[in-house]
């Protein structure tokens, strides 16, 4: 599969997307979220047909809205329902020292999937 990638804004997140790792960084809180995340969405849904290696997944979000995670949420679910891959995902959830909501959203996608998942506490970014 092709490298797929979109650059920040202040309003969405970094993305890149290649064999082997599937990343998303920074702020998403889109106009309208199905436009944006609905590429992704359908670059991971083909991934998926053909995946065959390990895939780390790094999600690391400043904020994140509730329309924007619902995509995360199919996404991860999209890799975790077939069973001969669920093992080959591991997953990374980025949050900042201190971001208790953030924490806490990563809790929630942890008990949604099967996959193997990490929480890493990142420090606290300057203003």
């Amino acid at each position: 599969m092709e490298d797929f990638v979109i650059k920040s804004t202040h309003r969405t997140p970094y993305v890149h997307l290649k064999n082997g790792l599937i990343q998303i960084v920074g702020r998403s809180i889109p106009e309208n979220s199905a436009v944006f995340y609905k590429p992704v969405f359908d670059w991971i849904v083909n991934y998926s047909k053909t995946m065959h290696t390990h895939t780390q997944i790094d999600l690391n979000f400043e904020y994140i809205n509730t329309s924007s995670t619902k995509w995360v949420f199919n996404m991860l679910k999209i890799l975790g329902k077939k069973h001969e891959i669920k093992d080959m995902i591991k997953i990374n959830w980025y949050y900042e020292e201190g971001d208790d909501d953030m924490a806490e959203l990563g809790g929630i996608f942890k008990s949604l999937v099967k996959s193997p998942f990490t929480f890493i506490e990142t420090e606290e970014q300057p203003i």
